[in-house]
């Protein structure tokens, strides 16, 4: 569930290239359709592909097909171009979802490793988008597009590349007919899920990531409290640190017990409400520490959804949760379109956030 923009030049400019091609605000929201439909209906197919193939060049297909979407963004700069490019994209990243915490899981073998090393990966990642977000303005003014875009094209191959060198078990030997093969592990991986102790963590696991949808709304917090043009990158750095100081600290917390879950979201919460309707930019540090303890609790609650996982069908089951954490972040954005003032729609977020408190609570008989 690593976010394929991190080290990516383009994901803060993007809008800008499809603005200045002409594309309308209506033309560039429907980009974002199709970007999430083609995302939706192929995560939870790509998920179970992962499990009967090897997950390790599945992965560097997906981002080869990302990157190949960027390029089309740079060679047929118009709507057709950039929605084929939002479908590659979209495609792209449903075929990488989940595979490279499939592999380091199996490889790790228990959450409270795997834990430390998802946190340290997250700390890097997000200081990668933070740096990409920093150098994505000089490398606009100095080469353009072009430069900006075969940046991330470069950035995007090389990481698939790389992952090629994981190890990894081509899964193809241990299956007997292809077909049957793939639906019995797309059956397994949704029966596992529905199961009782599996089906209230991937809840949580598909609920926190959810929430995190919240900062695509920062910029706009910022400016509600007073914030120029020029503060916004600044505050949008304070939020990209605390949420690595999360990662950080989540790798050095054993997720084994719920109580670390539990205790980040219930702080999580008030300091998101309290936060956003302070009338104050002071207000936007404990926006901050919200998500850097948002950013602690995805790491620990994706931890625990691999322990709780025993089946065959690990990549399906984090594709479901995946595939639910964009439907949190699908309602969440309806839910914003409310016609409310913005600190009370982050405000009103916080309550189903803290209701996720109860459902990290571990069912008796559970392991």
């Amino acid at each position: 569930m690593r976010a394929c923009a991190e080290g990516v030049l383009l994901y803060p400019v993007y809008a800008l290239l499809f603005a200045d091609a002409g594309l309308t605000t209506a033309e560039i929201s429907s980009l974002f359709a199709i970007w999430s439909v083609v995302s939706f209906a192929c995560e939870i197919p790509a998920g179970a592909l992962a499990d009967i193939w090897s997950r390790k060049r599945l992965y560097a297909l997906g981002e080869l097909l990302t990157a190949t979407g960027f390029a089309l963004w740079l060679v047929w700069p118009s709507f057709p171009g950039f929605a084929l490019g939002f479908a590659l994209w979209g495609l792209g990243g449903a075929l990488s979802s989940g595979t490279l915490e499939s592999i380091a899981y199996d490889e790790l073998g228990d959450s409270t490793t795997y834990a430390q090393v998802i946190g340290r990966a997250d700390t890097i990642g997000l200081l990668a988008m933070l740096a990409a977000t920093l150098l994505a303005a000089p490398a606009l003014a100095h080469g353009g597009y072009p430069l900006v875009g075969i940046m991330s094209i470069a950035s995007v191959t090389l990481g698939g590349l790389l992952a090629l060198r994981l190890p990894d078990t081509d899964r193809t030997k241990d299956r007997t007919e292809g077909t049957s093969s793939y639906l019995t592990t797309l059956r397994s991986g949704l029966t596992e899920v529905a199961g009782s102790t599996v089906a209230r963590t991937a809840l949580v696991a598909a609920a926190v990531p959810g929430f995190s949808a919240l900062d695509e709304y920062l910029p706009l917090l910022s400016g509600d409290k007073g914030a120029g043009p020029t503060d916004v990158p600044l505050l949008f750095a304070v939020t990209a640190l605390a949420m690595a100081a999360g990662s950080a600290l989540a790798g050095r917390v054993s997720p084994a017990s719920p109580r670390p879950l539990a205790a980040s979201l219930t702080l999580a919460a008030p300091a998101l409400a309290a936060g956003a309707l302070i009338p104050h930019l002071t207000g936007m540090f404990l926006v901050s520490a919200a998500f850097g303890l948002l950013q602690f609790a995805m790491v620990h609650a994706e931890s625990r959804l691999q322990e709780a996982i025993t089946g065959g069908s690990r990549t399906t089951v984090l594709s479901v949760a995946g595939f639910g954490a964009e439907v949190f972040a699908v309602l969440l954005y309806a839910g914003f379109a409310l016609p409310l003032p913005l600190p009370v729609l982050f405000a009103t977020a916080a309550v189903p956030l803290f209701l996720t408190v109860p459902l990290t609570a571990r069912r008796r008989g559970s392991r």
